[in-house]
């Protein structure tokens, strides 16, 4: 089992602590950091949130001159448990194919850290923890939250630990607006950043995807304005739908086709009824009801409005190249042929404002029909471009092998 410090626990500063050996692929070592009310964090909305709690997680074996530090920044519906076994669902971590001995994100040679963000539910403060202020759960009385704060928080769990630097700082999607914000906020601290399938901006398709799931949820008789918690119930329903909705568009038509195509659903014949008559019915059905098990509904309104706020050149007088104007270090940007929520045009638009303050990137579009989870699946040209990027920079900084 991993090792978990409670909340309020503080690691020594510079001491993030001795991994845990968990029998997973990696030694994981579990930790919670929590900032005091003479520490609060100051959020974009023009409040501060205190106290706050990060919890989070790390892999490998810091350096002696810490030089040898990866961020991974998890996506939207994720967590902290990229690389060790989910303590709620027993499944094994989010990123198996990258993270772990001998894959491009190396265990045995990086430290590896990957936290959830403000606003989640894996430990890290959230609606669904109390307000100090009332002993109750904060609900919707939670500040409203940016990807800049949750980069902020991060920031200020990496100067509890003693880490200036980092070498890389990786993510996909709501992870790869991270690596961009943390780039354009903190680039003397980022050695290298990899953005995968993600944008500047959030388009407005997307805040519409986000926008029907957050009514499915408000629209629950059991949500009760967000004071559910309070009230013993739970808007099960509306919160599956929500994934329901946006599970369709992390997968490809043609994936969708090749996995189910109108196949039904162990029967012979249409029931002339609604129950789930199609595999993909079920299919759906599925990831809706286990998503209820594992993520809060609160949570899910709060972090996809991070996502639909999220404007990076709005911040650079509306000209996204400002973002990264001076910037001194090296960028892998990645994108996917079938991924139409982050379609390659988007990542495209990243590159160019790289491009346009000569910035040190690279990008890759890989041709794959697996859509935009193609990130978190076997990619085997993802995984060859990325550990050649890692590797190259690895050398450049003097992280030899």
């Amino acid at each position: 089992m991993n090792t978990i410090e409670k909340a309020g626990g503080r690691p020594e500063a510079g001491n993030p602590g001795k991994a845990a050996d968990t029998g997973d692929r990696v030694n994981a070592h579990s930790a919670v950091m929590t900032f005091g009310a003479d520490e609060p964090l100051a959020l974009d909305s023009g409040v501060s949130l205190s106290p706050f709690t990060i919890a989070y997680e790390t892999y490998g074996t810091l350096n002696a001159d810490k030089s040898n530090v990866v961020l991974i920044c998890h996506a939207l519906t994720l967590d902290q448990y990229a690389a060790s076994t989910h303590p709620l669902t027993g499944k094994p971590g989010w990123w198996p194919f990258m993270v772990g001995p001998g894959l491009p994100i190396d265990t045995d040679r990086f430290f590896v850290i990957c936290q959830n963000v403000v606003g989640g539910c894996m430990g890290t403060t959230g609606p669904k923890d109390n307000d100090p202020k009332t002993g109750k759960p904060y609900g919707l009385n939670f500040p409203v939250i940016t990807i800049g704060d949750m980069v902020r928080a991060q920031a200020m769990l990496l100067d509890k630990l003693g880490i200036g630097d980092l070498f890389c700082v990786i993510g996909g999607s709501m992870g790869g607006m991270q690596v961009l914000q943390w780039a354009a906020a903190y680039p003397d601290r980022v050695f290298s950043a990899i953005p995968i399938a993600t944008a500047a901006r959030h388009s407005a398709q997307n805040i519409a995807f986000h926008e029907v799931g957050r009514q499915a949820i408000m629209a629950d008789p059991e949500w009760k304005q967000g004071g559910y918690l309070s009230n013993g119930t739970t808007p099960g329903k509306g919160l599956a739908v929500a994934r329901m909705a946006a599970h369709i568009t992390y997968l490809s038509e043609t994936a969708l086709h090749r996995k189910f195509g109108r196949n039904l659903q162990d029967r012979d014949s249409v029931t002339y009824g609604f129950d789930a008559d199609f595999q993909i019915e079920s299919y759906l059905r599925h990831q809706g009801s286990t998503f209820v098990d594992r993520f809060d509904a609160n949570s899910y309104l709060y972090l996809t409005r991070a996502m639909d706020y999220f404007d990076l050149a709005a911040d650079y007088g509306g000209v996204l190249a400002n973002a990264f104007r001076g910037t001194t270090s090296r960028f892998c940007v990645v994108s996917f042929t079938s991924d139409w929520l982050f379609p390659t045009s988007d990542n495209r638009q990243i590159v160019h404002a790289l491009n346009a303050v000569a910035a040190n990137v690279s990008f890759v579009e890989i041709r794959t029909d697996k859509g935009h989870d193609a990130f978190l699946l076997d990619e085997p040209e993802m995984f060859a471009t990325l550990r050649g990027f890692i590797d190259s920079a690895a050398r450049t900084r003097g992280l030899v092998a």
